[in-house]
């Protein structure tokens, strides 16, 4: 069974590879914001964070879905679409790029809890039938340990690491000796909830270990 990961993000591939998948991978052709922006005027309101990251996960992959049925019509697989985004106390907090913009984010975050939302949306491909999805969004909450010191947090963010990932932090690399706690599946938080995402393929008569190509 093949898995095509409509993604280019390093931590989705690494979390699929430590379970055994070892997915191709193409980055799907989708504006975000502007997704986001039509919907929002459509609908006349801003859309919540579950929301949020369940559109553009569905969009990533039916992006991927329609591209690959193009040029490969024989393609027999899935096709896995995701997102996610931090809130903390009502605010969204995506990557905040700059060495300042992370350092103070981590002085708001130190001692508090925020919530990981994370879309999963997965497509069964086979020759000569309809393309069938699923999709869900996980949450899991991460707690920020209170007794950080500036000094760390400095240190942290010099290494660049906290840059370029939503919520400037990660739970599986520098970032996770300040996390003291996390409440739901901890994949989420890195990315993707492999829970999830095997729930989701089951609802689609995709067994789990029919995906494991890793020795």
């Amino acid at each position: 069974m093949r898995m095509l990961l409509a993604s280019t993000s390093p931590a989705r591939l690494m979390l699929l590879r430590q379970a055994g998948v070892e997915p191709e991978t193409q980055s799907p052709d989708v504006d975000e914001e502007a997704v986001v922006a039509a919907v929002e005027a459509a609908e006349g309101r801003t859309l919540a964070p579950d929301e949020h990251v369940l559109l553009l996960a569905r969009r990533k992959a039916a992006a991927v879905a329609a591209a690959i049925s193009a040029d490969e019509p024989g393609f027999d697989g899935l096709i896995v679409g995701g997102d996610s985004m931090f809130e903390l106390d009502g605010e969204i907090l995506g990557k905040p790029y700059t060495a300042e913009a992370a350092i103070a984010r981590w002085h708001g975050m130190r001692g508090r809890t925020g919530i990981l939302h994370s879309g999963h949306s997965v497509w069964r491909l086979a020759p000569g039938t309809d393309p069938v999805e699923a999709h869900a969004v996980a949450q899991a909450a991460v707690t920020f340990a209170a007794d950080v010191t500036d000094a760390e947090i400095e240190a942290y963010v010099a290494t660049g690491e906290p840059l370029l990932v939503a919520g400037a932090f990660t739970v599986d690399s520098l970032g996770g000796p300040f996390i003291t706690r996390v409440d739901g599946d901890p994949s989420t938080v890195v990315g993707m909830s492999l829970s999830t995402l095997r729930r989701l393929c089951g609802e689609l008569d995709v067994a789990w270990p029919s995906l494991w190509n890793r020795s």
